[in-house]
């Protein structure tokens, strides 16, 4: 019946086609041995009639970035390569280096997109958020909010929600609550969003159309979310213990299949180097990163 009430709310909500797009300042601490380290971003929060997705400004600014400068390269050529029927996403540095949360309503069955290695990952959440709602309230900007707590991805989080924002939903995967969370924070500090503000935006098409310009086919087509391989969390927590063992295993299987033989030379920085040599390169690069970035937002995720 929640989910009924909640569906009819939003369809009075987007009539308009819009997107309502929350902004959340979202502040974090990446190394667990160096809380002086606190990172900033400001992350986006997409509310639609069918859904919402949550995804980092800073990203979206710089995928559009790169993948107009692309699009401006092949006008007037061909825009579209497929195999099997499937349009192949164009590979470019810098691209979906940030993760993103998708929820769908009404059921509001989420997904978490990743990346491990260069693969690209559709985690299904399995696990519902149970939260206690406290009688506690505080003002947070122009919202009267109300306190609840929850256990969730090996932390305990206190979020702030409003009723006067008739979404059952919030940053990342939190969700469930009688109202837009304004903010939420776990126990030790480490993460914390806070709503900054919100605007109502046109709701994007995401297929070609056909009076769609070269470029905006070219930033259409290389979306790679039909190309992620669909995961438990279960079955990526044992995917990320695999790349956390060999993280050059992707590169090893990539010269494998190349054909290249043992004795072939990398240009790597304007040098020759062997592919001994790049492998341990790549591998010690990789676990000095993971060794500060050991604070995740999800800590039983990746471990």
């Amino acid at each position: 019946m929640k989910n009924y009430i909640f569906a009819l709310i939003l369809l009075g909500t987007f009539a308009n086609a819009q997107i309502n797009r929350f902004f959340y300042d979202y502040s974090y601490i990446p190394d667990s041995n160096n809380k002086q380290n606190v990172k900033k971003e400001l992350m986006y929060l997409d509310i639609s009639a069918k859904g919402s997705e949550y995804f980092s400004r800073d990203a979206f600014v710089s995928d559009s970035v790169q993948l107009a400068k692309v699009a401006e390269m092949l006008k007037g050529t061909a825009m579209q390569a497929s195999a099997g029927g499937r349009t192949k996403a164009f590979m470019m540095g810098g691209t979906e280096n940030k993760n993103r949360v998708v929820k769908e309503y009404p059921g509001f069955t989420t997904y978490l997109l990743t990346s491990i290695g260069g693969d690209n990952y559709k985690v299904k959440e399995d696990r519902k958020i149970e939260w206690k709602i406290l009688p506690d309230k505080q003002k947070i900007g122009d919202y009267n909010t109300q306190k609840a707590t929850t256990s969730f991805g090996g932390r305990e989080w206190t979020a702030w929600f409003t009723t006067e924002l008739p979404f059952q939903d919030g940053p990342y995967k939190f969700c469930g609550l009688p109202g837009l969370i304004v903010k939420i924070e776990d126990a030790t500090g480490s993460h914390r969003m806070i709503l900054a503000g919100n605007k109502k935006v046109a709701a994007p098409q995401n297929r070609p159309q056909a009076n769609d310009t070269p470029s905006a086919q070219v930033l259409k087509l290389m979306d790679p979310g039909e190309k992620r391989i669909e995961l438990t969390n279960a079955q990526f927590r044992k995917a990320w213990k695999d790349y956390a063992n060999d993280p050059a295993k992707n590169m090893k299987q990539m010269l494998a299949n190349s054909g290249a033989g043992g004795n072939t030379k990398i240009i790597m920085n304007g040098s020759n180097a062997s592919q001994a040599e790049v492998l341990r390169m790549i591998e010690k690069s990789q676990k000095e990163e993971m060794a500060k970035d050991n604070n995740q937002i999800e800590l039983d995720l990746y471990r």
